[in-house]
């Protein structure tokens, strides 16, 4: 099997379906020790995300997609989650870099890219109780997985659910919630949860 701008199209949908069904929960967990607006500015994101869905020239490469969608959600006001959500995103684009029929090696590489180019702009690792918890996870699965499409996308997913999860187990250290120290454990990270919603929206595109 192979992906197409067509089924890209798909996932991004999927994806925005995913995030604002979670609207209030990712608000609801960001509250206890944060700001309390990341469900507010997720669905800013998602908004974007669903216009380029809705908008991309049929000309539009995958990659000129993802580079233009990370640059649209860069510009998304509510702190860091733009920055971070365009820098992965973008760099899914670099890792589709002249791919037009997308096969598993090509996911493979597109994830790379997604954590690559946040390197560029954080240094918080797995544990850190941020999104990376849930994108380290996902990225090394899929490097890992030798599953087929889509169950390629589902393996990333579940390696994404069990990152988030364990995000509860971690004491935060970047943003507000640092400053709560032991008081954060016990809660899962909005950031990572809602990148978990994000690639399970990827994967849903295919195997709901």
């Amino acid at each position: 099997m192979v992906l197409t701008k067509s089924d890209f199209l798909k996932m991004l949908i999927s994806a925005s379906d995913a995030l604002d069904e979670k609207i209030d929960e990712f608000s609801d967990i960001d509250s206890k020790f944060g700001d309390g607006d990341h469900g507010v500015t997720v669905g800013r994101i998602s908004k974007v995300i669903r216009e380029k869905a809705m908008n991309s020239p049929e000309d539009e490469s995958l990659e000129a997609m993802f580079e233009s969608l990370g640059k649209d959600i860069m510009n998304v006001n509510g702190g860091s989650a733009g920055p971070l959500y365009g820098t992965i995103i973008g760099g899914f684009g670099e890792g589709l870099e002249g791919v037009e029929e997308v096969d598993e090696a090509a996911i493979k590489s597109m994830f790379a890219g997604g954590l690559e180019n946040i390197g560029f702009i954080s240094t918080a690792k797995v544990g850190d109780k941020t999104l990376m918890d849930t994108l380290i996870p996902a990225c090394e699965r899929a490097q890992s997985s030798d599953s087929s499409l889509p169950q390629l996308l589902a393996d990333i997913a579940d390696a994404a659910y069990e990152g988030a999860e364990h995000s509860k187990e971690c004491q935060a250290k970047f943003g507000r919630a640092r400053f709560h120290k032991e008081a954060t454990i016990g809660t899962m990270d909005a950031g990572a949860y809602s990148l978990y919603c994000l690639i399970k929206g990827f994967s849903n595109a295919f195997n709901k």
